[in-house]
């Protein structure tokens, strides 16, 4: 792993790297990479682009106070390193429940260059080629999907009430009843979020966690201080969500990155006392010329 970033790292597993292009740094993830000639995926850091102050450098997220064009800049410099058309994105309008938004050619530009009407909805799914879907995050969990066989991208904002009502796996069978994909097909990251370490919770929330997951996950998943706080590992939920939605140990990864951890790389909300930007991560399906080899 490189030290160029200075990162704090939650575990020794590689399961995050760390890209650069035109001065832009972005994540990918191994198992999504195997399948670069079919599909773009990346993750943005807060580092490359042109915003300023609390909102240095790439925020992409027009929501949070920044110049328009600011914005746009720093969404043109995302679609250069990855290599898709920014004016085509389609935006995910996150309020932390777990509805799911079919994306056809009809929403190409919504939320970037004419104004959205997909409401509501934390999650974007796609088997159009050609179609760039975005969400956004500042410690909440991103979570990415690609079903190989049937052609099919996804991406889900779990932030703990999404992590909570097991927004993974309702993503998992909402493909596989729109699109026919097998969860053992599916590949899947965990993207940067808050760590365990970094992210406190109330009493009523663990609950609730216990409620779903159980309490033989132990400390891994939950654990109680001394002030009646709980220590929340919002990265196993969502492993243990997965997993048990029947996506294969081999076809995971789980980031090894803390978005609090790491406030110089990344935006993280409960870092920055809110006064922050947005990440983002993008997935597109390639267009069929653009796989074709020489």
């Amino acid at each position: 792993m490189t030290d160029k970033y200075h990162l704090k790292y939650i575990h020794n597993k590689a399961t995050t790297k760390i890209q650069e292009l035109y001065g832009v740094p972005y994540l990918t993830f191994p198992k999504l990479s195997e399948y670069e000639r079919d599909v773009i995926h990346g993750f943005s850091t807060r580092l490359g682009g042109v915003s300023h102050d609390h909102l240095a450098s790439m925020n992409l997220s027009f929501s949070r106070g920044d110049e328009r064009e600011n914005v746009l800049e720093n969404h043109r410099r995302f679609a250069a390193v990855l290599g898709y058309d920014e004016k085509r994105l389609v935006f995910s309008d996150q309020v932390h429940l777990t509805n799911f938004h079919k994306v056809t050619q009809a929403d190409c530009g919504k939320g970037i260059i004419r104004e959205s009407d997909i409401k509501e909805i934390d999650g974007l799914v796609t088997n159009i080629p050609g179609i760039p879907i975005i969400t956004f995050y500042a410690d909440c969990v991103p979570l990415f999907f690609y079903d190989p066989v049937k052609k099919v991208i996804a991406m889900a904002h779990s932030g703990w009430r999404g992590t909570v009502e097991r927004i993974g796996a309702k993503m998992v069978s909402y493909m596989h009843t729109e699109y026919g994909s097998e969860p053992f097909d599916i590949i899947c990251a965990v993207a940067p979020s808050i760590c365990q370490s970094c992210y406190e919770v109330s009493e009523d929330v663990a609950e609730q966690f216990f409620s779903v997951f159980g309490k033989d996950n132990g400390d891994e998943l939950l654990y109680r201080k001394k002030n009646d706080k709980y220590q929340l590992n919002l990265h196993k939920a969502c492993e243990i969500t997965l997993l048990e939605a029947g996506i294969l140990p081999e076809h995971l990864d789980v980031t090894d990155l803390c978005t609090c951890c790491n406030p110089d790389f990344f935006y993280s909300h409960r870092a920055s006392g809110g006064k922050r930007g947005n990440l983002a991560g993008v997935m597109m399906l390639k267009e069929e010329c653009e796989c074709l080899g020489n």
